[in-house]
């Protein structure tokens, strides 16, 4: 044990209530700070990596079903009839 636990072992109180659970007030704000960016952080990837694609896809598979509809309309039947089947009762 290091002196400054020893410390308080002793006496059985803290003059610091942030000392209590072991974390000083500067440790906290840099902690909510480093929690701050990583919430940033993970907003910006998740506009990235996930809305951004999705539209790409819809929107390459509108443009595919302009060009080719029959193509479309035959892969949007055999998924329904597939879907259909799953959840039949």
């Amino acid at each position: 044990m290091n002196e400054a636990s020893t410390q308080r072992s002793q006496t059985g109180t803290t003059s610091n209530p942030s000392d209590m659970n072991g974390m000083s007030d500067q440790a906290r704000v840099a902690a909510d700070r480093v929690a701050a960016g990583a919430v940033e952080f993970g907003k910006d990837a998740a506009q990235h990596y996930v809305k951004e694609p999705a539209q790409d896809l819809f929107g390459l598979a509108k443009a595919y079903a302009k060009d080719h509809p029959d193509v479309a309309a035959c892969w949007a039947f055999g998924l329904g009839v597939m879907v259909g089947w799953k959840l039949k009762p």
